[in-house]
């Protein structure tokens, strides 16, 4: 399984960027995205920025793993996924 990470650009040279996720750096490239700037959040897979996120998606996201890590490690996880306590699961419209 492949995991993508919602990481923040710190810097670029338009072919890499130096980007950070919860403490972690990593050098990616930015190939597939036009001239992204610094700040700017974005979606890393095997270190390649694949899109940009707004800063919504970019949290939500985060949080998500924040909640698996602290699943796997015993923790309390509901504050990770308030937005699914206390509700039916449901269906994304294509599969419904």
């Amino acid at each position: 399984m492949c995991l993508g990470l919602p990481m923040t650009i710190v810097e670029t040279d338009g072919v890499t960027a130096l980007c950070s996720f919860d403490g972690e750096e990593r050098r990616v490239s930015v190939l597939l995205l036009s001239d992204p700037p610094v700040g700017a959040k974005v979606l890393v897979y095997l270190d390649n920025a694949v899109r940009l996120l707004d800063d919504e998606e970019a949290r939500l996201i985060a949080d998500a793993l924040r909640g698996l890590h602290a699943a796997m490690n015993g923790e309390n996880c509901d504050d990770f996924f308030a937005d699914l306590i206390g509700r039916e699961p449901q269906l994304p419209d294509h599969l419904r």
